[in-house]
């Protein structure tokens, strides 16, 4: 959890606000990650649908969704799995989806400081 909260509040704009009860990170107040209640999951958000579906189908043991997410842009990465990321992975993770959810001038600003490599 402290890891996940370090990486989204280094990012441009973020606030944490609970969220159904348990921390939220949002960007001009637009949801991008949380803390499921099961305090072990983390569900993120993603660009689209495709997106989604290609994650859940590419790495099933990594990322899942429930009925609850369908027809959303969203994504849960299982809490056994968070604590095998190394800091660079979570890190990608939390910043893919806060680039998800900020606007365009906000992601090209943020993109132009931190090309991908």
């Amino acid at each position: 959890e402290e890891d996940v909260r370090r990486i989204a509040l280094s990012l441009p704009e973020t606030t944490e606000k609970p969220s159904y009860g348990t921390p939220g990170f949002r960007v001009a107040d637009r949801l991008f990650a949380r803390l499921r209640e099961d305090g072990e999951s983390l569900v993120v958000w993603v660009a689209d649908e495709g997106e989604k579906q290609a994650l859940v189908q590419s790495e099933p043991d990594k990322y899942f969704t429930t009925a609850h997410y369908d027809g959303h842009p969203s994504v849960l990465l299982r809490g056994s799995r968070i604590a095998e990321l190394t800091r660079e992975e979570l890190a990608e993770t939390v910043q893919d989806a806060w680039l998800s959810r900020a606007s365009a001038r906000r992601a090209a600003a943020w993109l132009a400081a931190h090309p991908p490599e």
